[in-house]
């Protein structure tokens, strides 16, 4: 699209937001809002992966799908996922005693 084109656009946008009293800054919040509820997460894998339920069904919850899983046990709502987040913040590692063993670190021996 070429500049002046773009101009144009720009000042018929600006003109018919003053005619219905939309503010820029009403457009900028309404904006941010859709995008926040976009990336929140609808689904979760025990490994902590997520998914919003939007696009291309990621790799981990299509194999777990195909291996006979409903997709329905990685469904959150959005209280849990907080939840969720919060728990893992206010966890102490400390006293775990498998900590820094193979089994902490997912290996086998």
């Amino acid at each position: 699209m070429d500049e002046r084109k773009r101009d144009s656009i720009v000042a018929y946008l600006r003109r018919r937001m003053q005619e219905v009293g939309i503010r820029p800054e009403d457009l900028a919040s309404a904006i941010a809002g859709e995008q926040s509820k976009h990336t929140e997460a609808r689904y979760r894998s025990a490994t902590g992966d997520t998914w919003s339920g939007e696009g291309e069904m990621p790799q981990w919850l299509r194999q777990a799908i195909s291996a006979g899983q409903s997709i329905e046990h990685f469904e959150l709502s959005s209280k849990a996922a907080r939840t969720v987040q919060s728990a893992r913040a206010g966890v102490d590692w400390r006293d775990d005693p498998f900590a820094g063993t193979p089994l902490a670190r997912g290996q086998r021996q």
